[in-house]
């Protein structure tokens, strides 16, 4: 199964080198596997590059073993990288890492921008499409909730046709359907097209993860992953700022989804050159050359030999997030709490608004402008989480423990109320911008501590199902925050202060989580039949 990025983003590292290595040749996720990984874990190396192993023999036959095939006992050519050979995805040379790591981390930034860049003029889509404000900020739900079905069907489908066309495939569709936004006519046109690029796009924020973890090695991910996490951190934060100056030059919002359009075919485009990194694909393809090449079918792939059905994989993918979801305490309260922020976060896309244009009177570009208080504090966040590794190494003296991911999240959980306050009492009529502004310095730096470590605790609590896991925690973010255009901006009807200070509240109930978990963590896990134990 894909490893999945919410676990490339923890520091330290929650999987090593040969943890990553079951993860990658899993079709499904085994129980337990990581576990017993752990417990018999005895240092022995890899197979050599082309070896025939009396353990492992078989008969192809479309990739799937049948007990009668291992009984004929004929014996089969295991193939893996060749040393020295840069078959090996990790033995690239560095530009080429750095291209793949690159091209990926603009697909995430493309995405990013989707949701956010036409919130730079929606009520000029109301008014030339006949419709209310609140219908026009459907296009925002549907492109959000198809953040969190798509996933389901992706990650799977990676792991079995390979990265690249998975990519390819996800921003052609990405591509043609924000089309129909640029030309729409009316509401249901671009209504059905956001909810088919929202599906669609959300393949990169999948599969991005997978793709860093496949080329470079756990001790080399340090400036790969802060690129990678910059994107989609702050691309949110970016698409009211592009969304906002493109609406005012321009006058016109459908030039928001003109260039939107425009970066999704370049993206595009850059898709097709990217190389396929996914090594049980790569294996895969070497076996079937060398079978051509030998007129044989003797070559297989260690991969083969353990093949699951693609139903049972889909299966799998589709069932099992909710069974995680509603039965392990940890999971729905850490994603309950990540659904907040992340709903926060596209407040923040009304709220501004509110408190710039129509409070202080600033103009959509520079009202986008102050989105970039949201970006300082996301990156000096990211500036402190070396501090957590030092904190993690310390409280795991004796021994891994999950809760020691939590320090960033009980600090977080702190600073988050704060800068609601701030925001809902610093938005008068005359009162200068710095406090909200201010208020979003905090907001940034308390989401990404809040997210990075969440996450980090779901994924080592669940390392045996990490990624049905986070599959459980995106799918209820994503339909939590889907439906924030929804009713946000009656909820500031009521007066901006007010709004704001409810907001606060909420966050000040809450804040109890992370603490519960620190503390209590242990016995919670201890009684789960999923979750590690300490």
């Amino acid at each position: 199964m894909i490893e999945p990025v919410e676990a490339e983003l923890a520091r330290p590292p929650i999987f090593n080198e040969r943890q990553e290595a079951i993860l990658r040749d899993e079709d499904v996720e085994l129980d337990r596997a990581i576990s017993r990984l752990n417990a018999n874990a005895d240092g022995t190396t890899a197979s050599p590059s082309t070896s025939e192993t009396p353990s492992q023999t078989a008969t192809l036959n479309g990739g799937v073993f049948t007990p009668a095939q291992l009984e004929n006992g004929e014996k089969r050519t295991i193939v893996t990288f060749e040393p020295g050979t840069r078959e090996n995805p990790r033995e690239w040379t560095k530009g080429r890492k750095w291209f793949v790591t690159m091209s990926t981390s603009l697909l995430c930034l493309t995405v990013a921008l989707g949701s956010a860049m036409p919130t730079g003029d929606l009520p000029g889509v109301a008014e030339t499409l006949h419709v209310s404000d609140e219908v026009s900020y459907i296009q925002v739900t549907l492109f959000v909730l198809g953040f969190g079905i798509g996933p389901l069907a992706f990650a799977p489908l990676s792991e079995v046709v390979g990265r690249k066309p998975v990519y390819c495939i996800s921003l052609f569709f990405y591509f043609i359907f924000t089309l129909p936004s640029c030309l729409a006519k009316n509401i249901a046109t671009m209504l059905a097209g956001r909810m088919i690029a929202g599906i669609a796009s959300s393949a990169p924020m999948t599969n991005v993860g997978g793709t860093i973890s496949d080329i470079w090695a756990v001790e080399e991910r340090g400036l790969p992953m802060a690129l990678f996490s910059s994107m989609i951190f702050m691309g949110p934060c970016l698409g009211p700022l592009f969304g906002g100056w493109i609406s005012l030059k321009t006058g016109q919002w459908r030039w928001i989804y003109w260039v939107l359009f425009i970066l999704c075919g370049v993206v595009f485009c850059l898709t097709l050159v990217m190389p396929e990194t996914l090594p049980t694909v790569l294996l895969k393809r070497k076996a079937e050359r060398l079978n051509k090449e030998n007129n044989t079918t003797t070559y297989v792939t260690e991969h083969q030999l353990k093949h699951v059905p693609l139903s049972e994989t889909f299966k799998t993918a589709l069932t099992r997030p909710f069974i995680l979801m509603f039965g392990e305490p940890i999971i729905l309260f850490m994603s309950f709490y990540l659904s907040f922020v992340y709903s926060l976060l596209y407040a923040t896309f009304f709220a501004f608004p509110i408190a710039f244009e129509e409070i202080r009177g600033f103009n959509a570009g520079m009202t986008g402008v102050t989105f970039v208080s949201i970006i300082l504090g996301i990156l000096l966040a990211m500036a402190c989480m070396p501090i957590q590794e030092r904190l993690y190494k310390k409280h795991c003296a004796n021994g891994p423990v999950p809760e020691a991911r939590l320090y960033p999240m009980m600090l977080g959980a702190i600073i988050l109320p704060i800068s609601l306050f701030i925001l809902a009492f610093t938005s008068y009529p005359g009162i200068i911008w710095v406090g909200p502004c201010a208020a979003g310095v905090l907001f940034g730096f308390s989401m990404v501590i809040i997210y990075i470590s969440a996450n980090s605790y779901i994924v080592d609590s669940y390392a045996n199902y990490a990624a049905s896991a986070i599959a459980a925690k995106t799918l209820m973010r994503s339909t939590i925050g889907a439906s924030v255009p929804l009713w946000i901006t009656q909820m500031f009807s009521i007066g901006f202060q007010y709004a704001g200070l409810i907001l606060a509240l909420v966050s000040c109930v809450i804040v109890v989580i992370p603490y519960a978990f620190f503390f209590k963590g242990g016995a919670v896990r201890q009684r789960s039949t999923r979750a590690v134990s300490s």
